[in-house]
């Protein structure tokens, strides 16, 4: 797929398995260099930014996206916390004559006023940006297979819903990240995310019980590999079955049709390149909608 302008390419729903009918994904361009955005967050300012933009941090990427807002990021850990804004300063831009910044370690972040930038990168792991179509107020996930298996996703939503957010109301797309059919994992792991969606009371605890359970799912999230001891895992979509487990609509969610592993002209992979090198993605809060 080619980029060649402002929202030049809307991919169809069939280019990625279970997009909800009538969302679509659109390529924006910011000085040539172009940016991903979700007809789903459209009311937001947001974006999943491509290797492009490297190295580019999320102060120079909020002034594409809403110039002003506060800016907030994290140090991530593959974990599942996830922190308010009020828990942590807002990012500035850094003093020469001072040691550069340290930020606070977690995974997911959650606006509590309006006009507040978000930002999570990742380079195979998920970005999730989620938008409250009531509240206007955003959050900003990392979720890798630990968090996902830590389910951050579901910690995130219980802050927003805390804060007055109804289930019904939530807005969720899952960016660009590795795709199942490329993403090898041991079953191990494979069963300790599938573990998070199991019930409990109807499935054996053992990996291959849990891997059972998956296959027999109408859209599983494991593929079969030819190794031995070793299946192809959609972490995206584990969060997505996650999400269904809260209440939340699949309607409400949307995956990108994009792999960071298979798109090298696009994204950094660390599992393709072994490099430390990241894309960002970002959400900025918006006002309160009047009620009905």
């Amino acid at each position: 797929m080619t980029v060649a302008g402002d929202r030049l390419t809307n991919f169809p729903d069939s280019e990625c398995a279970g997009q909800p009918d009538g969302i679509s994904w659109q390529w924006q361009s910011w000085e040539g260099l172009p940016y991903l955005t979700c007809s789903l967050l459209s009311r937001w300012s947001h974006g999943f930014f491509t290797r492009d933009f490297s190295p580019r941090g999320p102060i120079e990427l909020t002034e594409v996206l809403e110039p002003g807002a506060k800016v907030y990021r994290l140090q991530q850990v593959h974990g599942n916390a996830v922190l308010k804004t009020t828990q942590l300063p807002p990012v500035v831009a850094p003093n020469p004559e001072i040691a550069g910044p340290s930020y606070a370690e977690a995974d997911g972040l959650v606006a509590e006023r309006e006009l507040e930038a978000l930002w999570v990168c990742s380079a195979d792991c998920v970005p999730v940006l989620i938008a409250d179509d009531r509240t206007g107020l955003v959050a900003a996930v990392h979720a890798g297979w630990r968090g996902t298996a830590a389910k951050i996703l579901p910690e995130a939503i219980a802050q927003l819903v805390a804060q007055g957010s109804q289930l019904e109301n939530l807005k969720i797309a899952m960016g660009p990240a590795i795709a199942g059919e490329v993403y090898q994992v041991s079953v191990e792991v494979a069963a300790e995310l599938g573990a998070t969606i199991a019930p409990k009371s109807a499935v054996s605890p053992t990996a291959d019980g849990i891997l059972e359970f998956l296959h027999q799912l109408p859209e599983t999230p494991v593929l079969a590999d030819p190794e031995p001891g070793k299946v192809r895992l959609d972490v995206r979509l584990c969060n997505a079955l996650q999400l269904q487990q809260l209440g939340i609509d699949l309607s409400q969610v949307a995956i990108a049709p994009l792999c960071t592993y298979s798109d090298s002209a696009r994204f950094f992979s660390y599992r393709r390149d072994r490099l430390k090198k990241v894309q960002w993605s970002g959400i900025v809060s918006a006002c309160r909608t009047s009620p009905f």
